[in-house]
C-alpha cells in the first residue's frame, strides 16, 4: 500500500516563521527567552484547548487550536535544532517510523483477531522499543509517563496492572472500596489538626481519588471528559445563579448559604 500524499499546507512556511522568531538578529524577544521547560506548560495548555474544541464540537475552533498545538511542536523542534540535537524533519521521520513499526497489521503481514489483541501487540512493541533503548525496567507499569495529569496516570497505572490480572472483576467491589476510602477520610477530618494528620488526610484523599478514577475506568467513562463536563455544568449553573441575583438587584455574596442552595436547586430544576 502506498503512503498517503503530503497535505497541501506548507509546513516550510511555518518552520521559516518560527526560525525568524528565534533569530537573535531581529527576532521576537519573548520567543528568544524561551526554553523547553518554559514552553512545556503552553504545550499542555494547547492540548487541552484542542480537547475543549472537540468537546464543544466547534470545528472552526478545532482548526485554530490544532494550529496552535502544531506551533508548539515546531517551537520545540526549532530549539532542539539550535542545539544540534534534532530538527523538525527528524521528529516527522521518528513518528512515521514508529507508526509503521507499531502497525504491522497495516504495513506488514501481521493480523489480529480484534482491537484488544492489536492493543496487546502494541504494548509488546512498545516494551521491545524500551528494551532496545536500554531501559531495564521490566515492570508491567514501565513506560507510564510521570508527566501525565495525575488522573490520567492513575488510569494508565490501573490499566497496566489489570493486564496481569491485578484488578477487580466489576464495579461492585470498587464502589465498596470507594465507601471505605470515604470513611477513612472522615476519620482524619475528625482528628485534631496536626502536620501528621494533614499528611494522613492528603494520603486518604489521594486514595479516594485513585479509587474514583478506577471506578470510572471500570465503567468505561473517561475521567477527564467526565470531570470536564462536571466543571462546565457547575460553571453554567453558578453563572445562572449570578444572573438571577443580579436581576433581583443583589449579589451572591449577600445571600445566606441556605438561600444560595435554594437558588442552585431552582437553576437545576430549569435544566441548566
Amino acid at each position: 500500500m502506498d503512503m498517503p500524499a503530503a497535505p497541501d499546507g506548507d509546513i516550510a512556511r511555518l518552520l521559516g516563521i518560527m526560525a525568524r522568531l528565534r533569530n537573535p538578529e531581529g527576532g521576537c524577544p519573548w520567543d528568544l527567552e524561551q526554553n523547553f521547560a518554559s514552553i512545556a506548560p503552553y504545550t499542555i495548555e494547547e492540548a487541552y484547548e484542542v480537547a475543549d474544541a472537540i468537546d464543544r464540537n466547534d470545528l472552526p475552533a478545532l482548526k485554530d487550536e490544532l494550529g496552535d498545538l502544531l506551533l508548539q511542536v515546531v517551537f520545540h523542534a526549532q530549539m532542539a535544532d539550535e542545539q544540534g540535537a534534532f530538527a523538525f524533519g527528524d521528529v516527522v521521520d521518528a513518528i512515521c517510523d514508529k507508526m509503521v513499526r507499531r502497525h504491522p497489521h497495516v504495513f506488514g503481514d501481521a493480523s489480529f483477531a480484534d482491537a484488544e489483541a492489536q492493543t496487546v501487540n502494541w504494548e509488546a512493541i512498545k516494551a521491545a522499543e524500551r528494551k532496545a533503548a536500554g531501559e531495564e525496567d521490566a515492570s508491567a507499569l514501565a513506560g507510564v509517563s510521570r508527566g501525565l495529569p495525575e488522573w490520567q496516570r492513575a488510569v494508565k497505572l490501573q490499566s497496566r496492572a489489570a493486564r496481569v490480572g491485578f484488578d477487580w472483576p466489576d464495579t461492585a467491589p470498587v464502589i465498596d472500596k470507594l465507601h471505605e476510602e470515604i470513611d477513612e477520610v472522615r476519620v482524619e477530618l475528625a482528628a485534631a489538626p496536626s502536620p501528621e494528620r494533614d499528611a494522613r488526610l492528603e494520603d486518604e484523599i489521594g486514595d479516594l481519588l485513585f479509587v474514583a478514577a478506577n471506578l470510572a475506568r471500570h465503567a468505561k467513562v473517561d475521567v477527564g471528559g467526565a470531570l470536564r463536563r462536571a466543571n462546565l455544568k457547575f460553571e453554567r449553573r453558578f453563572r445562572a445563579m449570578e444572573a438571577l441575583t443580579a436581576a433581583d438587584g443583589t449579589s451572591m455574596s449577600a445571600l445566606s448559604l441556605e438561600q444560595q442552595e435554594a437558588l442552585w436547586a431552582r437553576v437545576k430544576q430549569q435544566g441548566l
